[in-house]
């Protein structure tokens, strides 16, 4: 096997290929498809203070061979629950992971990851793509002086490696990713989903019905944004970045390497190919492999020239 090997600023990765948080359950929902130990790391579900049950209602909408939009609403165990129950297994089988994170205040992130680092938790992913601080209902994700206090607050109460995930729905990534820098973030990833609009027409002799699914754009369709934005965000940070946003085959990763991408994670294939990350890993190994690239980083080398 080649040396796919990655050091995120600190945090290493066997393999630059990682899963995106709400796509993979927390790891053990995959194992009957997916080889665990062929993967850089699993990123969690979403994980609040406390347990969440998500959006009533319909919470999917299937765009055929280009995505879906996804208004799950962060449904999730809660924290202490993930601490006595999931993180137990996945140090026992010796499993990679992020802890990705989420909160509706500022107190809420701090709180949890306060625990995360209690209980040595060594990476989390901090969501910020949609939750309110309390006074004005002003989006941590969108706004730059927001994004470097919370990020601030939760470097002082984590010393482990601290990744902030990015929404597109902003004019100004650059900007998000420069106060999450300066916030004391370790690494970026992005993207997160796009705002978007699922429209289903029931066309019958009685009438029309109408369902409309309003949530995240994700899948293929979103990845020339994807390639957009983190290209312009590595232009503005020095700290590593994580591709996100319809990668589903190992062209569309090297695309994302080529542009700057240290690592990448795969969302939606996984709900139609749950073993995606498994097969794309080795595909990427056999390719450094035939063409003599020796390793990762030498592949990443010639990709940028």
């Amino acid at each position: 096997m080649a040396d796919l090997s990655v050091n995120l600023n600190g945090f290493k990765l066997k393999t630059p290929i990682m899963t995106a948080s709400g796509t993979f359950g927390y790891a053990d929902e995959f194992e009957d498809f997916t080889d665990m130990s062929k993967i850089g790391a699993i990123v969690t579900k979403a994980i609040s203070i406390e347990p969440k049950k998500g959006n009533a209602g319909d919470r999917i909408f299937e765009y055929k061979n280009y995505g879906m939009i996804n208004r799950i609403g962060l449904e999730n165990i809660g924290i202490k629950e993930f601490v006595s129950k999931k993180l137990p297994l996945l140090k026992q089988k010796n499993i990679d992971f992020v802890m990705n994170l989420a909160g509706n205040t500022v107190e809420d992130y701090v709180n949890c990851a306060k625990i995360a680092e209690e209980n040595d938790i060594k990476a989390i992913e901090v969501n910020v793509s949609c939750p309110n601080v309390k006074s004005g209902c002003l989006e941590f994700g969108t706004d730059p002086v927001s994004l470097e206090n919370l990020t601030s607050k939760i470097r002082k109460v984590y010393k482990n490696f601290l990744i902030v995930k990015l929404t597109p729905n902003t004019s100004n990534i650059e900007a998000l990713a420069k106060s999450a820098e300066n916030g004391g973030a370790d690494c970026i990833s992005a993207i997160n989903t796009l705002r978007g609009l699922g429209v289903k027409l029931d066309i019958t002799p009685f009438g029309i019905k109408k369902t409309f699914v309003r949530g995240g754009l994700s899948g293929k369709c979103i990845k020339p944004v994807a390639l957009y934005m983190v290209q312009n965000i590595k232009q503005v940070v020095k700290i590593p970045v994580i591709g996100i946003g319809g990668i589903s085959s190992l062209e569309d990763v090297l695309e994302f390497l080529a542009i700057g991408a240290d690592a990448v994670q795969i969302g939606t294939e996984n709900f139609t190919n749950p073993d995606i990350t498994e097969k794309i890993t080795t595909e990427l190994d056999e390719f450094i492999i035939k063409n003599n690239f020796e390793s990762l980083d030498k592949l990443k080398e010639e990709l940028r020239k």
